[in-house]
């Protein structure tokens, strides 16, 4: 069995774990409960009633939050020549396409965010076992692939994500850092869970949020009670 920090145990000690928080106020207990010296990463777990398995159960979607994600995203920008300014001028840290894919051929990914246009895929698409395992192929349905490159980058550095259920059912994401305030973590909770509700497959039966967690880096989760959930 694991060995429980002192911290840890601190941690536990200073909240119910049988109880069901409503959302602003599991915000508020899980702000209270993080120990880390760094601003930790403020994490939701969104427990579906789907089956992953089946293609007509996939959830997935994208959401742009209200207060951003507090993280500084580096984008690359794959694309050709006459897009490049327009990339450069939406704030992408990275543009060009020729020398960037063989940097990534190479093992270079020191970026959060790749973009590019349908014209370049089949370049890219070749760096799917360099990209696919850390999350970084673009893809379509994320936004990530597009001929509107200054609106891609400009809504991916205003705080937009993207998510999807895993082989357990379990949609995983940040929705900010512990240092914004309770008002705008439950914005951006709010706004992620609203987004989630909206992806019901009609095929999935039965309740559809089976249970809320709230989490920061290290600490323990925190029920939320999904009715506390307006949307």
């Amino acid at each position: 069995m694991a060995k429980i920090s002192k911290k840890r145990k601190e941690a536990f000690a200073k909240f119910d774990k049988s109880k069901v928080y409503a959302l602003p106020e599991a915000i508020e207990v899980v702000k209270n409960l993080t120990y880390t010296k760094f601003d930790a990463s403020f994490d939701i777990d969104v427990r579906l009633g789907v089956d992953p398995r089946k293609a007509n159960q996939m959830v997935r979607g994208i959401v742009t939050l209200p207060h951003g994600t507090g993280k500084e995203v580096r984008v690359l920008v794959l694309c050709t020549p006459d897009k490049e300014e327009e990339a450069k001028a939406a704030g992408a840290d990275f543009v060009g396409l020729e020398e960037y894919v063989d940097k990534i051929k190479q093992g270079w990914t020191d970026v959060d965010v790749i973009i590019t246009m349908p014209s370049v895929m089949p370049k890219i698409g070749a760096l799917g076992r360099v990209l696919g395992p850390r999350g970084l192929m673009p893809n379509p349905k994320s936004g990530t692939v597009t001929m509107e490159i200054g609106k891609a980058v400009s809504e991916v550095k205003a705080g937009k994500i993207d998510f999807k259920v895993d082989k357990y059912g379990i949609i995983h994401t940040s929705i900010g850092k512990n240092r914004f305030s309770v008002e705008q973590l439950t914005d951006n909770a709010r706004e992620m869970l609203s987004t989630v509700i909206k992806l019901k497959p009609s095929s999935a039966k039965g309740t559809y949020i089976k249970s809320i967690y709230l989490s920061t880096t290290m600490s323990p989760g925190v029920q939320v009670d999904p009715k506390s959930v307006t949307l």
